[in-house]
């Protein structure tokens, strides 16, 4: 019985440290593809929405801690509540890298159609091995959060608005999706001539 015991750990530790490895390898997710909305943007007397990405490491290589490697880009289209792409653009975020872009500011600052009013609106994000966001490529590996200014009419302790933020929402990309965003974009590149190209905060800085 001793015998039959001392023969079982080995098989039990094995079994154990496969079982582990499993789990830790199906804890993730493979999302490439993420939405989430804008309001009260470009309002006088309230905050500025803040969009927050990034790169998980998934793709880094074996260099030193610190280096920058790993490369991954935010494919961003920002569209209008009258579900038009008013901006495009894609932002370059190394491994373990924070990129911070500002709604006002860089988001909603230079749309192809020159408007001014946009208030509220819809943003996706494809997690992108390609820099280029008219022929965006999904890979795995970035992850975000928006920051989302909400109207305190029920609130009076929060003043006129109070600020929220929530994880972007993991989504379904289909191929005519995929396709579409890309090529919106370039319609907008090219008949917009300039404007529409969402500016990128520098990595780990704030805008």
């Amino acid at each position: 019985m001793k015998r039959l015991g001392l023969l079982l750990l080995p098989i039990l530790a094995i079994t154990l440290m496969l079982g582990g490895n499993a789990l830790a390898q199906s804890a993730g997710d493979n999302s490439f593809y993420f939405v989430t909305y804008y309001s009260n943007a470009n309002t006088s007397n309230v905050p500025d929405g803040v969009l927050r990405l990034i790169n998980d490491g998934d793709k880094a290589t074996s260099a030193p801690e610190g280096v920058e490697n790993g490369t991954l880009w935010a494919a961003i289209y920002v569209f209008d509540d009258g579900q038009h792409m008013v901006e495009c653009c894609a932002c370059a975020i190394t491994s373990d890298g924070l990129l911070s872009e500002s709604v006002n500011k860089q988001l909603t600052s230079t749309e192809f159609t020159a408007r001014t009013e946009i208030t509220r609106g819809v943003i996706k994000v494809i997690s992108s091995s390609s820099s280029d966001p008219t022929a965006p490529v999904p890979t795995p590996g970035l992850r975000g959060w928006m920051t989302h200014i909400q109207r305190a009419t029920n609130i009076p302790e929060a003043g006129t608005s109070y600020v929220t933020e929530t994880a972007l929402t993991d989504s379904n990309l289909g191929s005519t999706e995929l396709s579409d965003l890309g090529t919106v974009c370039s319609f907008g590149y090219t008949i917009a001539s300039g404007p529409g190209a969402c500016p990128c905060t520098p990595e780990d800085s704030d805008y």
